[in-house]
């Protein structure tokens, strides 16, 4: 069964899809089967996979029940586009509402290692489905200085999910993403965030650069883009394995990053 993680933001601009799309990407490159699911309606994951804007069919018709989850697979992503917004609306009226997304990934958990689920921008229901399907929650977040805010209310909804909905799932931590550590404001926001959630905050931080837009407008991952840039997210992915207690996985990654980004 695949190991679940849903990486959640409580707005945008904090570089989420980003991280869901280069962090597939990498575990992928190191022999992991790595499903992305793009529950934004906005769709920028599944442009980040460069699957067409019309793709038929997507997140919305599985979370209606119109087809499996296994015949929306486009590639190595189940694509979103806006009508996942009306879809929002629908699951409002239903019984069972938060568990929708969790049903509908049973067949799919089978057939992979990993699936990372890029939740939208908001702390919807959306967001309360994918919490409840997720084995792992993380949570991205910009240098600034409202930052922690915005994390202690996610925290709150994933507090609010395990109570609930899903005893099982944990914290994987906060990443600090679109960061420019030279200057003051970024490394305060950092200090504020260690200063309040510890370990919990990955020691990596993402650096902030123009290059992640013009990947994703390419539909190149970083690595192959700029593997400098992409060795942010190698550590990243470090992390986040020894975290997962994936000591192999560690090994193949090892091997990957002094391949692509040598001392």
């Amino acid at each position: 069964m695949a190991t679940t993680i849903a990486v959640l933001s409580q707005k945008g601009g904090t570089g989420k899809t980003t991280a869901v799309r280069t962090l597939s990407d990498v575990l992928s490159r190191i022999g992991l089967d790595v499903l992305a699911v793009d529950l934004d309606p906005q769709g920028n994951l599944s442009d980040y996979f460069d699957v067409p804007s019309d793709a038929d069919p997507t997140i919305a018709d599985v979370l209606a029940g119109r087809v499996k989850a296994v015949d929306a697979v486009h590639g190595d992503v189940i694509p979103a586009n806006l009508s996942l917004a009306e879809s929002e609306l629908v699951l409002g009226g239903k019984m069972g509402r938060e568990m929708t997304l969790r049903r509908a990934l049973r067949e799919v958990k089978r057939r992979h290692d990993v699936i990372m689920i890029d939740c939208p921008p908001s702390l919807g229901l959306l967001t309360v489905n994918a919490l409840v399907a997720a084995d792992y929650a993380l949570l991205t977040t910009e240098a600034q200085y409202f930052s922690l805010q915005g994390v202690e209310q996610a925290l709150e909804l994933l507090d609010a999910a395990r109570e609930d909905l899903n005893p099982d799932l944990e914290w994987l931590g906060v990443v600090l993403n679109i960061a420019d550590l030279r200057t003051v404001h970024s490394r305060e926001a950092l200090a504020q965030l260690r200063e309040r959630f510890e370990d919990s905050v990955f020691e990596t931080a993402i650096r902030q650069s123009i290059r992640y837009a013009e990947s994703a407008e390419r539909g190149i991952p970083i690595l192959d883009h700029r593997p400098d840039l992409g060795a942010d997210y190698l550590a990243l992915a470090d992390e986040v394995l020894d975290r997962l207690g994936w000591s192999e996985e560690r090994e193949r990654l090892a091997t990957l990053r002094a391949e692509l980004v040598p001392a």
